[in-house]
């Protein structure tokens, strides 16, 4: 009775022409990512150790974001400034120009790292979190670790020079993903283009957004920007268009100038060069499959999670989608029973394979109805 189902579906997306695939980027590590589906599309040496200097503050931000998520830390919530964070206020150190003494809000503090990339601040955050710079950097490292960044050790909280202090472009990606995932509503101060500290004791204090990107009409939202002597410049950055997202990461570019160009060159790749295609969200219906003695006939099914690929443009024909299961299935079916495979076919190779499962429990018929069935299968082989 039961026989292996394979459904071929075929995806109806528009794609858009065909694009130059080979580029360059002048930087001495560099890696590009689609977001919501993961892909990689362009990588330079992306597990080559880095200094990532003031991209460090994306995680610094991370930790104050998680505490403020599970109720441990608010933003209005008042730390007091040290002579140690003071310190980096004083020339050639980017700084949010705290005094000692002062109480700041966490949200200023978080406002003056990620919009003015302030040393001072990030000291007076770590401090008032963890007591002391060295325990929040530890709490830095554990929290890279959870997020699966292998290469990663961070030894303070602003990535001034410091042997110990050090990463990959791939780690400072996975940073990104996560803060863009899990804190988008925190992820949105990084596109301000400037922050006002309404300072204690003085005139307030404006001063710009330092990453480049977000002065171009390109769509970018973040994310942090990096300079030291020996690395030279680093920029994570991160644009949306129309819903889709991507993540650049480069470290050793040699000027301003080419930070900038080299980090918009990585994006509009991406974006011109490839499509991202929506297999399937999760959660909501993705097609049916046949029930037997069951009374319904088909139960729909899902996936847990949104599955998204990403192909080259003017590819169309080449990816398809099968159902594989063993069927018709027998009732009862619970909600949630896994039923089916999902397979992701791309230019005859298997791209991914995933779990599909029944979005609502089917009973099965009583007595009768399955002799009734029964019979008419025996009869006329109609299940």
């Amino acid at each position: 009775m039961f026989k292996k189902f394979i459904f071929l579906l075929s995806l109806n997306f528009f794609f858009g022409f065909a694009a130059n695939a080979n580029i360059e980027i002048n930087a001495r590590t560099a890696i590009l990512q689609d977001f919501l589906s993961g892909e990689i599309l362009y990588e330079k040496e992306p597990d080559r150790s880095i200094y990532p200097a003031s991209m460090t503050k994306i995680m610094t931000s991370i930790i104050a974001f998680d505490l403020i998520k599970s109720g441990d830390l608010k933003l209005n919530e008042k730390f007091i400034i040290s002579e140690k964070a003071w310190r980096l206020s004083t020339s050639g150190y980017s700084s949010m120009f705290v005094m000692v003494g002062d109480e700041v809000s966490v949200e200023n503090l978080l406002k003056g790292i990620i919009v003015a990339s302030g040393n001072d601040a990030c000291i007076a955050l770590a401090e008032g979190i963890a007591g002391t710079e060295e325990e929040f950097a530890i709490m830095m490292t554990s929290k890279a670790k959870e997020i699966g960044m292998q290469n990663t050790n961070f030894a303070n909280s602003s990535g001034i020079n410091d042997p110990d202090n050090y990463s990959t472009v791939r780690d400072i990606m996975l940073m990104s993903n996560y803060l863009i995932k899990y804190h988008p509503e925190y992820y949105k101060w990084f596109s301000e283009l400037e922050f006002t500290w309404d300072r204690t004791g003085g005139d307030p204090i404006t001063q710009g957004n330092r990453n480049p990107l977000l002065y171009k009409n390109m769509g970018a939202d973040g994310i942090k920007t990096g300079y030291l002597a020996v690395e030279r410049y680093s920029l994570a950055s991160s644009m949306e268009r129309n819903g889709r997202r991507l993540v650049a990461v480069g470290s050793g570019f040699e000027t301003k100038s080419s930070r900038s160009k080299q980090s918009s060159k990585l994006l509009i790749y991406g974006l011109t060069n490839f499509d991202l295609v929506q297999i399937s969200k999760k959660d909501e219906p993705f097609n049916s499959v046949d029930v037997w003695l069951g009374k319904n006939n088909t139960v729909k099914v899902y996936t847990k999670n949104d599955i998204y690929k990403t192909i080259k443009k003017g590819q169309k024909k080449k990816i398809k989608v099968k159902i594989v299961y063993d069927g018709p299935i027998e009732a009862p079916i619970k909600k949630d029973q896994t039923l089916a495979t999902l397979k992701i076919i791309y230019d005859d190779e298997e791209i991914g394979e995933y779990d599909l499962l029944a979005f609502s429990e089917v009973k099965k018929v009583n007595i009768f109805s399955r002799l009734m069935k029964s019979l008419n299968y025996l009869i006329w082989g109609d299940v």
